[in-house]
């Protein structure tokens, strides 16, 4: 499988040592971002990330920042990227099968390496389920059109009974 890995410093040694984890079960890697641990920002290589995979070159990216969080935000803003900050095998696991989730992202500061092989293991392992999940995967979509087209209507929310307080 092709896959591209982008990191800051924060998740630069994760990154290395999932590149040659990767690389080593066969995967072709390309890399973006940080190349040691001197500070790097993390917005412009999550688009970097999140462009690639728009564009199906690869299909699948992974981002790592010291949280996960910054790196999960930005590749985000980027339409066509479902990128999602799993911590565990079950939130890998949850966010193909549910949210089609094309670009996982991990806290490097947080997350040891043998857990994040069995995070990158599921994440890659796992199909994306369809059904009734291809529905909301479609309205993610829609929310990412153009203003004036379709999915910019907001739903009516009901208003709380006004005798209530909080």
């Amino acid at each position: 499988m092709e896959l591209i890995i982008g990191c800051d410093h924060g998740g630069w040694e994760q990154a290395q040592h999932l590149t040659g984890w990767l690389r080593a079960a066969g995967h072709q890697v390309m890399t973006v971002g940080a190349t040691g641990p001197e500070s790097v920002d993390y917005p412009p290589i999550s688009a970097a990330v999140g462009h690639a995979v728009a564009k199906g070159e690869p299909a699948l990216g992974i981002l790592v920042c010291g949280s996960g969080i910054g790196v999960s935000i930005a590749a985000n803003k980027v339409p066509g990227i479902r990128a999602a900050l799993c911590h565990d095998i079950l939130t890998a696991r949850l966010s193909r099968q549910h949210n089609d989730a094309n670009v996982l992202c991990l806290g490097g500061r947080l997350i040891g390496p043998a857990a994040a092989e069995a995070i990158v293991a599921t994440w890659l392992e796992t199909a994306f389920e369809g059904g009734r999940h291809t529905r909301r995967v479609d309205q993610i979509r829609e929310i990412e059109q153009p203003e004036g087209q379709p999915g910019d209507q907001i739903p009516a929310i009901e208003q709380p009974d006004s005798r209530l307080s909080c």
